[in-house]
């Protein structure tokens, strides 16, 4: 019994340590979009190009982010299976509300490229992190 008592926090102590992981449903899988995307580097961290957004999207599912007019968006990844229908990139918040970039992907017929920074030239499979929802 007393040795019972001893050992029940381990499992407590483990998650809090980060080495148990707690069962969440805090994401899920979505379909993937595209088996391959265009980037300027083997892991997508890069910048392909700066684009300005021509009218607000708002987004169909968690894979997407929302743009709105006028705002900013770097792009990382041109979807290779698509047609390049669909870009991945991040949009800054506004400079007072909004601190954090947000990731994601979006359709290239609603922005116009501004500034060519790289050449989309690497060509790197798409994996279940690039179409996950938080």
């Amino acid at each position: 019994m007393a040795m019972e008592g001893r050992y029940a926090n381990w499992p407590l102590i483990l998650v809090l340590c980060g080495l148990l992981p707690l069962d969440t449903q805090a994401g899920r899988q979505m379909p993937k979009l595209s088996d391959k995307k265009l980037c300027a580097d083997a892991e997508c961290s890069h910048p392909i190009l700066i684009a300005r957004a021509l009218q607000d999207y708002y987004p169909q599912d968690c894979r997407f982010i929302p743009i709105r007019q006028g705002q900013l968006v770097y792009v990382y990844a041109m979807l290779k299976d698509q047609g390049k229908l669909f870009w991945a990139g991040s949009v800054q918040g506004s400079y007072y509300s909004e601190q954090e970039a947000r990731l994601g992907h979006f359709p290239s017929s609603v922005v116009e490229e501004t500034h060519a920074l790289m050449p989309a030239e690497v060509v790197v499979p798409t994996d279940k992190w690039d179409f996950y929802c938080h």
